[in-house]
């Protein structure tokens, strides 16, 4: 499995929703400035307990890792 660490701003808020199984799914993109010119852009997703967390916390433009 690879893992990867990300620390960027959310571009919009966070979507969640919910599979056939109940659980939430939260979906969100996030930007991540390399200099004054250029960013990269990472569509993310959150399962379960965290899925929760990250729509309860965090909207758009807030700080993110």
């Amino acid at each position: 499995m690879n893992q990867i660490t990300i620390s960027g701003r959310l571009t919009k808020d966070v979507e969640v929703r919910q599979t056939q199984q109940g659980k939430n799914i939260a979906s969100f993109s996030v930007a991540v400035y390399r200099d004054s010119e250029n960013s990269d852009f990472f569509d993310c997703r959150a399962f379960g307990n965290n899925a929760s967390f990250v729509s309860a916390y965090f909207h758009k433009g807030d700080q993110i890792l």
